[in-house]
């Protein structure tokens, strides 16, 4: 282990075998596949939408996505630092927007499997990996909802009174991100699974830094819809405000409900009824296309960004 002119040490990379480096070009492959038919099978449907946006707004909105999706690489970053695994920008950026690639591949279980790959060239243990890219779902969660209760009960008035029954997961999510709580159930299930236990526990300090990103995330995506509505006729203060609402509403029953593959449908339903104070019915169903082709679209430019810049800088090649 080697330190740098900062006085941080950095962790020594590995050689990626042959057998592997061919496994992950095919992984990587698949999953820029899927991830393109994602975008050129919405493209039919918001093209009238993105026809009445201006280039001005498409640029913010694509700009505040990317924020947001850094600001979630941030938040998982600080999660794996805590656990004793800190990670170079570079390198980080490259594990986790590489790995997030996989949530387009049918089954969920491929972005933590490609982060754990990806992880353990630069001496990240699997289970620390695993056990970062789980906890940043929760904390995603609580954050998420406490935006929508920010925003939607003052704002949205009936039509998000059915998703009222989500206020229930706050508490029990709050309680369960608390650091006792995260270690025991994180070495019970290490038990159960004969793995060591993590050699760093989670600490208070960890779960706020990482808090604290999860809500830069929100603002930039509800930024990024607020944008989209404003050119779709939705403006004013209440519009913006909602926005934020809106998106946190939209992605938190998207996850909630497992039923719906990447909560496909559920997200667009939810985001359409908290909309529906400043947005008619059509244009509602366009910001919702629209939002997620976006969201779609930083998911690849933040990929292939991550991925030339490990590459150039030398990082191992897979």
């Amino acid at each position: 282990m080697t330190t740098g002119t900062t006085g941080r040490a950095e962790i020594p990379k590995r050689a990626v075998p042959v057998r592997r480096r061919l496994v992950r070009y095919g992984f990587l492959a698949v999953a820029l596949g899927f991830g393109a038919w994602a975008v050129a099978a919405r493209w039919d449907a918001v093209a009238e939408g993105f026809g009445r946006l201006s280039w001005g707004l498409v640029a913010g909105s694509v700009v505040a996505v990317l924020a947001a999706l850094v600001a979630g690489m941030m938040m998982w970053r600080a999660l794996l630092a805590d656990l004793g695994s800190p990670l170079a920008l570079r390198d980080a950026g490259k594990v986790f927007f590489v790995g997030q690639l996989g949530k387009y591949i049918p089954g969920s279980l491929w972005p933590v499997l490609a982060q754990m790959e990806l992880g353990r060239d630069l001496g990240v243990p699997r289970p620390r990996s695993a056990a970062a890219f789980f906890l940043t779902y929760p904390l995603y969660l609580a954050s998420g909802i406490t935006v929508a209760v920010l925003t939607l009960p003052g704002l949205a008035g009936g039509s998000v009174t059915g998703y009222a029954w989500l206020l229930l997961l706050l508490p029990v999510l709050v309680a369960g991100l608390h650091p006792r709580v995260v270690n025991g159930l994180l070495g019970l299930g290490l038990r159960v699974l004969k793995r060591p236990p993590l050699e760093r526990p989670l600490t208070r300090r960890g779960v706020l830094v990482s808090a604290a990103w999860a809500f830069a995330g929100w603002a930039a995506y509800g930024a990024h819809l607020a944008l989209i509505v404003a050119g779709l006729g939705g403006t004013g203060p209440r519009a913006f405000a909602l926005s934020f609402g809106a998106f946190a509403l939209a992605w938190c029953l998207g996850f909630v409900v497992v039923i719906a593959p990447a909560g496909a449908g559920v997200r667009e339903v939810a985001m359409v009824a908290a909309l529906a104070p400043v947005l008619d019915a059509g244009p509602a169903i366009a910001a919702a296309l629209c939002s997620r082709l976006v969201v779609s679209l930083g998911d690849l430019v933040c990929a292939a960004a991550a991925g030339l810049a490990a590459r150039r800088a030398g990082a191992p090649h897979d």
